[in-house]
């Protein structure tokens, strides 16, 4: 009797791949969104008081809509993978010898003999057709799954927790560096930010800090110009 095989379990990346885009987008927004209007404001010759209030406003109201966008959309995402499975399940009750020779076509183009390719096809189908025909045919995992509530808590959360660090440098740079310590500072949270993203991702953390802090910069960069180009004229 032949003993049974290992199980050789891994770890993949690609787990991640859900709550990592969300976490990495709220957190990424956060940052930008709030600094940028913090800066807006400041450069507009506003007083610390109502820089801090928009501030505020603008985390909770980015918060709330991070969670909204991301839960429709992958509602939405959902909703459409419901639809391709409801319709194989009623292919494979109504026609499941042409739903085999689909699945086995598919193998046959990843490189099996047709035989083999039809033997497998079939064991799987024995096993969990719905399951193989998903997989295989409509490229939904487990892993890459829509999962709408879990999108929508990470990118509110990560974007709150983001918007507070421009926040507090805010609250606590002396009035005359309120604006170059907020740029400064929120450069910082964005190269960390992407370094850590990058690694978490598996790509060079170097690369993924460059291209958060380019973006950030850009849009701090602009939003202060309109700030200070609207608190002269008025």
């Amino acid at each position: 009797m032949l003993a049974p095989m290992p199980i050789h379990r891994e770890r993949h990346r690609t787990a991640r791949v859900g709550w990592l885009r969300a976490a990495v987008l709220g957190a990424n927004d956060g940052i930008v969104s709030t600094a940028s209007l913090v800066l807006g404001v400041a450069a507009a010759e506003a007083a610390r008081g109502p820089v801090l209030v928009a501030g505020v406003a603008g985390l909770v109201a980015g918060a709330m809509s991070m969670a909204a966008g991301e839960y429709v959309s992958v509602s939405s995402q959902r909703d459409t993978e419901a639809a391709d499975l409801e319709r194989e399940r009623r292919e494979l009750a109504t026609d499941a010898r042409r739903e085999h020779e689909e699945l086995a076509a598919i193998y046959v183009a990843r490189g099996l003999e047709p035989e083999l390719a039809g033997r497998v096809a079939e064991q799987l189908m024995a096993h969990d057709a719905i399951g193989a025909h998903a997989r295989d045919e409509l490229g939904i995992s487990e892993a890459l799954a829509a999962r709408p509530l879990q999108a929508a808590l990470a990118s509110a959360g990560t974007f709150a927790v983001g918007a507070a660090l421009p926040l507090a440098v805010a609250a606590l740079a002396p009035d005359p560096a309120l604006i170059p310590a907020v740029a400064a500072g929120s450069l910082a949270f964005l190269a960390g930010l992407g370094a850590l993203a990058a690694r978490a991702g598996g790509a060079r953390p170097a690369l993924g800090a460059l291209r958060v802090g380019f973006w950030g910069a850009l849009a701090m960069a602009l939003t202060a110009a309109v700030g200070a180009l609207f608190g002269t004229v008025l």
